[in-house]
């Protein structure tokens, strides 16, 4: 499990050249190269130096780094709910994302046509919500008609839903994203969960600015911010140039280069980091001779959820947990040596996984 990322944006604001950029990736000893299931959609590994140190501790055969889904949708238009351009029908292939990353152009460059003639963050965003916004109401239209059969009878739970989709309905026809909607209990909010609207997902917006750029905001950035600041919404500035020459460097040349350009990591790394902010997400770590194995779950999984990660039987018979930290085990080097200093703790099912833990499941079935 790692997570999927829905990539939107108008035509030529750079969104293709990172989605090339950062699926062509490769992770030294991953299991998970870049794969391409189709061509808008690319499975990359997640970098991550703890199961590098992990791999040169234990040697193992198998080294399996947690992935990223990206599903990259052709450019969207004014009107692409309605057929417009390219993007409708790829729109219901990120219904299923976890989040969405929204590219949004921050670059002034006469030889890139924009779309709409000129850079403007603010109006370019608006015009991707509506289309998303649009889209969405034909789902929830659908819902309604659906729901609306249920009413027949006086069913009390078939009139509730009808009435909770029909003012979603009225919320969205005002021009206002899913993710407002108020709910007054869980089971409002499972049915309007389960509809996988467009506009209910967690949101990073994607600056994608000229180089110089990078170390220095412009007002494009600025607008970009202000608006992800009322949506309380993740902002991550990368050059979609930068990171096409990154991809094409070998392994070893990379941080150098990045470095050079007053960079601590590539695109893709900050990509990572703020989706699983935006997500609530965390790494725990099966580890041994046999395989590393980094796993990703919630923040605040207890231990038996954690379990269930790897395989439900071992969740539904899940026992103990032995667990470790990944510093620990790097600086001491062998298991023997975390447990002669008294740092492998044995933990129960209350147990709160943390991002690092090196964890062994006892269970019985």
């Amino acid at each position: 499990m790692g997570f999927s990322c829905g990539i939107v944006g108008l035509p030529n604001v750079g969104k293709s050249t990172l989605f090339n950029a950062i699926t062509s990736a490769k992770v030294e000893a991953a299991n998970y190269p870049f794969c391409t299931i189709d061509p808008n959609v690319g499975v990359v590994a997640i970098p991550d130096e703890r199961i590098t140190k992990l791999s040169e501790i234990y040697n193992p055969p198998k080294i399996i780094y947690s992935t990223i889904e990206f599903v990259d949708i052709a450019g969207l238009v004014k009107g692409a709910s309605k057929g417009e351009g390219l993007g409708n029908q790829f729109l219901s292939t990120i219904r299923n994302v976890d989040a969405i990353a929204h590219v949004v152009r921050c670059f002034d460059d006469e030889n890139v046509i924009h779309v709409d003639g000129n850079v403007h963050p603010k109006r370019d965003i608006e015009i991707i919500e509506t289309e998303l916004i649009l889209k969405d109401l034909d789902t929830v239209e659908k819902k309604l008609f659906e729901a609306e059969k249920k009413t027949k009878g006086g069913d009390k739970k078939g009139i509730s839903e009808f009435e909770l989709i029909k003012n979603l309905k009225l919320h969205l026809e005002s021009g206002r994203l899913a993710r407002y909607f108020s709910t007054r209990n869980e089971d409002e909010a499972t049915i309007v969960y389960e509809m996988h609207l467009l506009t209910n997902k967690p949101v990073m917006y994607v600056c994608n600015v000229h180089e110089k750029n990078l170390l220095a905001e412009n007002n494009y950035i600025q607008q970009v911010k202000e608006i992800a600041e009322k949506e309380n919404a993740k902002v991550v500035v990368i050059s979609a140039a930068v990171e096409a020459e990154v991809s094409e460097l070998p392994e070893s040349e990379r941080k150098p280069f990045l470095q050079s350009l007053g960079l601590s990591e590539s695109g893709l790394d900050k990509v990572i980091k703020e989706g699983y902010a935006l997500l609530n997400l965390i790494t725990f770590i099966t580890a041994g001779p046999k395989e590393v194995h980094a796993w990703t779950t919630f923040k605040g999984a207890k231990a038996p959820q954690a379990a269930g990660v790897i395989h439900t039987d071992f969740e539904k018979g899940f026992i103990r947990a032995e667990i470790m930290k990944c510093d620990d085990l790097i600086k001491f080097r062998t298991e023997q040596n975390v447990k002669d200093a008294g740092l492998l703790h044995v933990e129960g099912r209350d147990y709160t996984i943390e991002d690092g833990d090196i964890v062994h499941f006892r269970f019985n079935l």
